[in-house]
């Protein structure tokens, strides 16, 4: 088990994305990020949850997928099994617990939605 500061890129984590200092990842579960995403400072991605029975293990489960241009406000946490689609806004200090469709903002905590993203012309 890797250790919590511990970043494999290529084996569980896919990145293009542009990130902020502060920022923490914890990709035991995997971790897809889209092109052009960007993390603003102290984001927090966290694909897996330490088994209650032993805290040596990670509970098994779906990557964290995140699509493309989306943008995660400071300090958001995205929890394990959440799927952003594209061009999704997250507000600073959410916590996103559920799956977010495409051209959506959510923010709060828990996330919610707030509104559909307006398509630039």
């Amino acid at each position: 088990m890797p250790t919590p500061s511990h970043l494999v890129i290529g084996e569980r984590v896919w990145v293009s994305f542009a990130v902020s200092g502060g920022c923490y990842v914890q990709a035991a579960n995997g971790i897809r990020i889209g092109a052009r995403t960007i993390f603003a400072p102290g984001v927090k991605i966290i694909s897996a949850n330490h088994d209650p029975r032993d805290h040596s293990k990670w509970e098994p489960g779906p990557p964290i997928v995140i699509g493309e241009d989306c943008w995660i406000g400071a300090n958001a946490v995205i929890l394990p099994g959440v799927q952003l689609g594209d061009r999704v806004i997250v507000g600073a200090g959410a916590v996103v617990t559920k799956s977010v469709p495409s051209d959506s903002v959510v923010a709060g905590v828990p996330a919610r939605p707030l509104r559909e993203r307006r398509q630039c012309a």
